[in-house]
């Protein structure tokens, strides 16, 4: 699938990509070794600011699928980055995908389709995936959903 296809399919969902986000601590945003891209966790950023709050107490089921989403377009724009290309992706091998969550909310997997849905919307076949989704009490700088990677690329 070339640049401009993947890009045409991000328009027809009202997405583009932004700047990838720097780390916010000592590790790098993408490793790549033995065909995989091995993607940090990304946080959710919606109109450039950070989606902050729990799932089950003050963000809507609505709100942390979209930051789902958002944290799976943050993914896309740390592979451009670091292969050059998303025309390497040769597949999305697996996400997971952290929740900020109450006790009593049990719907992580729906929260997690906002970024499985993109992925599949992107790739076609080549974006179905692997898929953890798991509940947590707390995330970094108070953020609602991250999702982090695992993709099979192409050498360049």
């Amino acid at each position: 699938m070339s640049d401009g296809a993947i890009e045409a399919r991000l328009a027809a969902l009202g997405l583009t990509l932004p700047e990838p986000a720097a780390p916010v601590a000592a590790y790098v945003p993408v490793v790549v070794a033995g065909g995989l891209a091995h993607v940090s966790g990304q946080l959710p950023f919606v109109s450039g600011q950070l989606v902050t709050g729990r799932l089950g107490e003050n963000v809507s089921l609505e709100e942390g699928v979209l930051a789902a989403q958002a944290c799976g377009v943050m993914i896309l724009a740390q592979l451009k980055a670091a292969l050059g290309s998303l025309t390497r992706v040769e597949r999305i091998v697996k996400l997971g995908v952290f929740v900020n969550s109450t006790p009593h909310f049990t719907d992580q997997p729906k929260v997690a389709n906002g970024a499985s849905e993109l992925m599949a919307a992107v790739f076609g076949d080549m974006g179905q995936h692997a898929r953890s989704a798991v509940g947590v009490p707390v995330l970094p700088l108070g953020a609602a959903v991250e999702v982090d990677a695992i993709v099979a690329v192409s050498a360049p």
